[in-house]
């Protein structure tokens, strides 16, 4: 069985969408400083690196990522490579092989060193093509890019379609080193009750 890690190594330095919390990781307790355990605290928004988003991200009465299915971020992938593309339309998906696909990742230029800047260099997600996998009865859908909507969106309408549809979003993988096919996905939340979001250890089996 081979496996890929397709998550973001969380550390100091990671980029953040703008406006969100730095990442930061420190120690509380320190053997080298007399004490008997090293023990660890985090400060990070939820939304860091590679992360699942929650309905409670766009509405208020949404599910919370505590609730979320996790039969839906634990199964069958397939991923798609759609290269050199500013954004993913209906069109982009309509010629490729749906046959039996219940959650999709979108191989795009999207990978990036987990501390470079984010920006608004990546594909995003049409509105007719969330709606095009709303159609074809996805579970999750995930992307190499920050962000399934375009990085100056403030009204996130691919985020709306897919999250009111039951679609788990998965946003941040890291997929540069692996190729398009067919995979089992095991990407779990974090059990946070009231997060919109949760970070994820993500990988693939094949």
């Amino acid at each position: 069985m081979q496996i890929y890690d397709i998550s973001q190594t969380l550390s100091g330095g990671v980029a953040v969408w703008p406006g969100d919390p730095e990442f930061r990781h420190r120690r509380t307790t320190r053997i080298a400083n007399g004490a008997s355990s090293n023990v660890s605290a985090v400060d990070m928004c939820v939304h860091t690196g590679t992360h699942v988003d929650a309905p409670l991200h766009l509405d208020d009465s949404g599910c919370d990522i505590a609730d979320a299915p996790l039969s839906r971020c634990i199964g069958p992938v397939r991923i798609f490579a759609i290269p050199s593309r500013k954004s993913i339309r209906a069109s982009d998906l309509s010629g490729l092989d749906w046959t039996g696909v219940e959650r999709v990742l979108f191989k795009t230029c999207g990978s990036r060193a987990p501390e470079q800047p984010l920006d608004g260099n990546y594909a995003c997600l049409e509105e007719d093509a969330a709606g095009f996998l709303v159609e074809k009865g996805i579970l999750l859908a995930g992307t190499d890019a920050p962000s399934v909507d375009p990085f100056s969106s403030t009204d996130l309408p691919s985020h709306r379609i897919l999250l009111q549809h039951g679609i788990v979003i998965l946003e941040g993988a890291r997929l540069e080193h692996v190729p398009p096919g067919d995979y089992e996905l095991v990407c779990l939340p974090l059990k946070l009750a009231g997060s919109d979001g949760s970070p994820v250890r993500a990988i693939l089996r094949k």
